[in-house]
């Protein structure tokens, strides 16, 4: 594949992604696999890394975006944040021992559950029910972020949607409120899985830079949407990524 062509493809898969992730999550579904399919022969650790060096930059947009139209529940996105960081750290130093695929046929389970969960709800997320954080949010916080983190740092799809749903479901949120708190533990998901990948993995910066500035692009995009639409756009955007990464991993699991 040329260098030129190459570049332009995994650039259009960039602003894809940072569009989809910056309204539910779910970005790596199309950026990941285009890496893989774009680079066959390079470390799938290499990819890893280089893949959340151009997420980050979407998702602290996003966040950013997010942060000057919604409230953002600090008492519990800093203790979540701050677990996330150390488990995606570790999910991160895991790569290099056990294969993330391992994980998948328990994924498209958990997917499933969360999929027929908010379908059957029609009123999941559609409307603010949080109680006055104090010790149990922040507690609760910080398990779903190191659980959530470890996942981000280890496999990675998803984690958004994951992160959304169970904000919504442990702690009351509704679907914009989840999305911007989701975006400050990916941020630090990101910051922790790329601070153990340049210490120990080659990266690809060059392509990297490039799919950063069009992940930025889509995430703009597409937070800006997600904030003029509101819930119930989010809502449909997050049932239509959760399916398709339903069938994504049904297919690697039983059909590849």
């Amino acid at each position: 594949m040329e260098i030129e062509f190459l570049f332009l493809a995994l650039g259009l898969a960039a602003l894809f992604a940072g569009f989809v992730d910056s309204v539910v999550g779910g970005g790596g579904l199309i950026q990941l696999p285009a890496l893989f399919t774009a680079l066959p022969n390079a470390a799938p650790a290499t990819l890893f890394g280089t893949n959340k060096l151009a997420s980050i930059v979407g998702t602290t947009s996003a966040a950013i975006q997010y942060g000057r139209r919604v409230s953002i529940p600090w008492r519990v996105a800093l203790p979540g944040a701050a677990a996330a960081l150390v488990g995606s750290w570790y999910g991160a130093k895991a790569v290099a021992y056990l294969d993330p695929a391992i994980l998948r046929p328990l994924i498209l389970v958990l997917l499933v559950a969360v999929a027929a969960y908010t379908f059957i709800r029609k009123d999941l997320g559609a409307v603010s029910a949080e109680p006055a954080h104090g010790a149990r949010s922040a507690l609760l916080a910080a398990t779903i972020g190191a659980v959530i983190g470890f996942y981000d740092g280890f496999f990675g799809p998803g984690t958004g949607s994951f992160l959304i749903f169970l904000f919504i479901r442990f702690l009351g949120m509704d679907f914009l409120r989840a999305s911007v708190t989701a975006k400050i533990l990916n941020v630090a998901t990101n910051a922790a899985a790329i601070s153990f990948f340049v210490g120990n993995v080659e990266l690809l910066w060059k392509l990297a830079a490039v799919m950063a500035v069009c992940n930025l692009a889509g995430a703009l995009l597409g937070s800006r949407m997600a904030l003029k639409h509101g819930v119930a756009f989010v809502r449909k955007m997050f049932l239509a990524v959760v399916t398709v990464l339903i069938a994504r991993l049904a297919y690697d699991t039983f059909l590849r």
